[in-house]
C-alpha cells in the first residue's frame, strides 16, 4: 500500500475534514452545539496524536470517529 505524504498540517487537517465534519454532527446531536471541527482537531492533536509517528490516514479517522465525543468536549472546555 502507498503511503501518503502530506506538505503541511493544513493540507492534512482538509483530508481529514470529513472525519472532523461526521464528529461534529455527532457531537452537535449529542447537544454539545459549540463545537467546532478546528476543536476537534487541535484537540486530537494535543492530546492524541502528540508525540506519535507514522500514524495512517485510516488510523486518524479511526481515531477522530470513534474517541468519545463527551471527552473531546471536556477536553475542549477544559483548555
Amino acid at each position: 500500500m502507498k503511503e501518503e505524504k502530506f506538505s503541511s498540517l493544513e493540507e492534512l487537517y482538509q483530508r481529514l475534514k470529513p472525519a472532523l465534519s461526521t464528529k461534529m454532527r455527532e457531537m452537535h446531536r449529542e447537544k454539545m452545539v459549540t463545537v467546532t471541527e478546528r476543536e476537534i482537531w487541535n484537540y486530537l492533536c494535543y492530546h492524541l496524536w502528540r508525540g506519535k509517528n507514522a500514524l495512517t490516514l485510516g488510523e486518524m479517522v479511526n481515531d477522530i470517529l470513534n474517541t468519545d465525543s463527551f471527552t473531546i468536549y471536556r477536553g475542549i472546555r477544559e483548555e
